[in-house]
């Protein structure tokens, strides 16, 4: 495997950053995971738009300009002969002197790497059981609108879902609210509507998530932002979640509880599946 690691394509065992990087000391910086089909990326600008922000946010410079990371990221790709993975983007306000001040810390590193996409049968979708996490999410938190490398409590919360044989966690945040899944966005049917948490609430602007309201805006589908509870997701139509990963994910089961089906879940999918290949191809 070829990594790119600060405008060079190495070996992965030659992959290495120091033990005193900022990201691996405290998670200072920044990530991003892309979905790459038939060669490019899906909805890069709007994944880099984001990377862009979080740097701003962060005050951190971005090494290079736009251009040149989508440069690097196709020769990446080309170079592993990968036309179906993960591109993962990994940008860390680098090394700098001992503590918690940035200051010093002048010369951020970005790694792109590959990793093998998950091997969906489009004929037969995952249907993933989901447990309620014990975790909580600050409420609207600013931290939330960007991929931080600090992702301990998403960690936490995975951690559980695999104690408990499950395919994914969701998280509440401090008012009680469910707000996303460890890995992805959150979405049910109500009324034949198509709901999700407002951002607001604490979670993830995610790239799907947007994509998702593109569909429903397509397909005349009426969407909403609203606030749930547990026992709201229960009694829902239709339950389902937004990953760049994998796409649409149904759920069926919550807490070992049975999820209601909606076949708008399939239409959206569907959809989902056509964007993908139409705008990659």
């Amino acid at each position: 495997m070829t990594v790119f690691l600060n405008g060079r394509f190495v070996p992965e065992a030659q992959a290495v950053v120091s033990v005193f990087d900022r990201s691996f000391l405290y998670g200072d910086g920044l990530f991003e995971t892309i979905f790459v089909c038939h060669g490019k990326p899906f909805r890069w600008l709007q994944h880099l738009e984001r990377l862009q922000h979080g740097a701003e946010f962060l005050k951190l410079r971005l090494p290079f300009s736009p251009g040149t990371y989508c440069d690097f990221a196709a020769q990446l790709i080309d170079r592993n002969q990968m036309p179906e993975a993960l591109l993962r983007i990994t940008l860390s306000r680098g090394v700098g002197p001992r503590g918690y001040s940035p200051k010093g810390a002048d010369h951020p590193s970005t790694v792109m790497s590959l990793h093998p996409a998950p091997n969906a049968d489009p004929k037969n979708p995952p249907q993933w059981h989901l447990i309620t996490s014990s975790v909580r999410l600050p409420a609207n938190e600013p931290l939330a609108q960007f991929k931080t490398c600090n992702k301990l409590p998403q960690i936490l919360a995975r951690a559980e879902a695999d104690a408990a044989d499950a395919d994914e966690a969701l998280l509440l945040n401090t008012n009680g609210e469910v707000v996303e899944a460890a890995s992805g966005n959150l979405f049910w049917i109500e009324s034949e509507t198509v709901c999700t948490p407002p951002l607001a609430s604490g979670i993830l602007p995610g790239v799907t998530r947007a994509v998702v309201l593109e569909i429903c805006r397509r397909l005349g589908l009426s969407n909403q932002e609203t606030k749930i509870i547990p026992e709201g997701v229960r009694q829902a139509q239709g339950v389902f979640l937004s990953l760049s990963s994998w796409g649409i994910v149904e759920a069926v089961a919550l807490d070992n509880h049975g999820l209601s089906q909606s076949p708008l879940v399939g239409k959206i999918r569907e959809e989902y599946q056509r964007l993908l290949n139409d705008e990659t191809r």
